[in-house]
């Protein structure tokens, strides 16, 4: 008689192909955006010509921004000791997906600082609009000051959870289920993150939704480089393997 309990299914990794996908959609909806002209709306959601109200709140300040960069930072310490002790799920991923989990985290944090230091672009509270001294600017006027105080662009703040989707990467090669929740957890917290710090004029939306475009790039260009080491580490161990001697009959 034959059962009718159906097989056991595994979640597989998503696809290059299917990840080139996203990535070209995630960066349509983020072009979209700027071209809506969103932003400033958006931003008089939360501040008005006397300013943000909750710009100096004792809980955006101190709990949704300083202690979310320390926790940030815990955490990358945290995961940069498991690489050598890894911990719970973490132990089913080789190492190499570990250093690179660390390493992509890294890289996004770097490109965001670098880019905010070298940016024009000023933050919403110091626009004329909402009680600054400047006017406001597209992030893609390069080269042209709003008269504000610049280095805004992007939301470096928000990268503080938008760099873990490292883990993402990093897992869904030997656990894409995991790897899928890891993926929602960090984007729930860039955004999170983000918002608060729309909520305090601090950036726009569109520096947020470039922070986390720009963090999954980060991320897979090093889960493409680190699968490619791989690749080529296990084809130059094959190729110097002994040949099989065939004995004669």
């Amino acid at each position: 008689m034959r059962s009718s309990v159906p097989p056991l299914t595994f979640p597989q990794e998503a696809s290059p192909l299917r990840l080139l996908s996203w990535t070209c959609i995630a960066l349509a909806g983020v072009l979209a955006w700027d071209m809506s002209g969103l932003d400033m709306p958006m931003a008089h959601w939360f501040g008005n010509s006397q300013g943000f109200p909750l710009q100096n709140d004792w809980l955006m300040v101190n709990i949704a921004h300083e202690g979310a960069r320390k926790l940030a930072w815990i955490i990358v310490l945290s995961l940069s000791l498991m690489i050598w002790w890894p911990m719970g799920l973490l132990r089913q991923v080789p190492y190499s997906r570990r250093v690179q989990l660390v390493l992509g985290s890294l890289l996004s944090l770097i490109v965001m600082a670098i880019m905010k230091r070298i940016s024009a672009t000023s933050c919403p509270w110091d626009i004329s609009d909402f009680g600054g001294v400047g006017h406001y600017v597209s992030h893609w006027a390069w080269g042209v000051t709003d008269g504000g105080g610049g280095h805004c662009f992007p939301a470096g703040h928000a990268s503080a959870g938008f760099a873990f989707i490292s883990g993402y990467f990093a897992l869904r090669h030997t656990l894409p289920r995991a790897a899928r929740i890891w993926l929602a957890a960090a984007l729930l917290a860039g955004f999170a993150l983000g918002l608060a710090q729309q909520m305090r004029g601090a950036h726009f939306m569109s520096h947020t939704f470039w922070t986390a475009w720009l963090s999954w790039t980060c991320c897979w260009i090093c889960d493409l480089v680190t699968t490619q080491m791989q690749v080529r580490r296990l084809t130059s161990a094959a190729n110097h393997l002994p040949d099989t001697v065939i004995p004669n009959d």
